[in-house]
């Protein structure tokens, strides 16, 4: 096991500032390479030192979806530290709507607002979580070993919304990339919004909108915003193709066949959420999560560090039958 890498991971608790007691901490697990030296003090603790080679990392930052456990998220984390990525996943208990206390990706909505949308962040704890990776790259286990000049926001459901309205380096000055599972654009009419409205999003880094072409969660909440109940993917579809603008190469629409709302979230848990509106996947829930892992990190390699092979295997992928749609722009 000596100087084998692995994949460990550290807990953080966080202030939000803009939040009241007792809704005003955020819980991080922080997951990184490491390597298992056999020093006392790794035996004692538990606490490995990162990996030496391919430092720094980049830096995942998983907004989650509404009452889903970051533990959810726990097989990804897994798949990107593996492959020389740190991955930041939270857990915040927040009351945003009034008489609804639960696990919440932290999310503004006055922000999203016809007054307010791009005029300030709508990831109201997004400033906590730079804050604490910027300590993490000071002191400890990872220290040094973190670029944050090269940060990719990612959500699922609601989070992935969290991550698509705030993809702005004025509000995150390392951002390189976003990708959101199970997300889109779509204004809510409680908002003030028009029926049918699309959010125009930032379109600032190579953005990934991926999703399930049998999504009964979003289906079931296109009243929202102002359209009938029925498909599953129009809306994300609709995002990528009107409300993200630019046209560089960088970004990518997938929709996986045979995918559902939760096929990103793993282990099922029926206790929270709203898995009780979803549909039932049509493929291997492991085989779903394999390609959207391995979809991710071709994503990253050449968003981030401009791999040219990460680049054909995206593009090879337009044939691929493993997505009922695939596009790039």
């Amino acid at each position: 096991m000596n100087g084998e890498a692995q994949v460990r991971a550290l807990y953080r608790a966080s202030c939000v500032e803009s939040a009241a007691a007792p809704y005003d901490r955020v819980l991080s697990r922080i997951y990184y390479p490491a390597e298992y030296g056999g020093s006392a003090e790794e035996r004692n603790t538990g606490l490995l030192p990162a990996q030496r080679e391919g430092a720094p990392f980049p830096v995942v930052i998983m907004f989650p979806g509404i009452n889903v456990g970051p533990e959810h998220y726990t097989w990804l984390a897994r798949v990107l530290a593996a492959n020389n990525l740190v991955f930041l996943s939270f857990s915040w208990v927040a009351a945003e709507l009034p008489g609804h206390v639960g696990l919440s990706p932290g999310l503004d909505l006055q922000a999203l607002a016809p007054d307010s949308y791009g005029r300030k962040p709508s990831a109201t704890c997004l400033p906590s979580l730079l804050n604490e990776l910027e300590t993490l790259n000071r002191e400890g286990v990872l220290a040094g070993k973190l670029d944050l000049d090269s940060i990719i926001l990612g959500g699922h459901s609601a989070g992935g919304s969290v991550a698509l309205f705030n993809a702005r380096r004025q509000w995150c000055p390392g951002l390189k990339a976003c990708f959101a599972y199970g997300a889109h654009a779509g204004a809510a009419t409680m908002l003030g919004w028009p029926e049918q409205t699309l959010l125009e999003l930032p379109g600032e880094v190579p953005t990934l909108l991926a999703g399930g072409d049998n999504d009964g969660v979003i289906a079931a909440s296109a009243h929202r915003y102002g359209a009938e109940a029925g498909h599953p993917t129009a809306i994300v579809e609709r995002s990528f193709d009107e409300a993200l603008p630019g046209a560089r190469g960088d970004s990518w629409l997938a929709v996986l066949r045979g995918a559902n709302h939760f096929s990103f979230a793993w282990p099922r848990d029926e206790s929270a959420g709203r898995l009780f509106l979803d549909g039932e996947e049509q493929q291997p829930g492991g085989v779903i999560r394999r390609t959207i892992g391995e979809l991710l990190l071709d994503f990253i390699a050449a968003g981030i560090h401009g791999s040219d092979e990460a680049g054909k295997r995206l593009r090879a992928r337009a044939g691929d039958n493993a997505f009922s749609v695939y596009k790039n722009r």
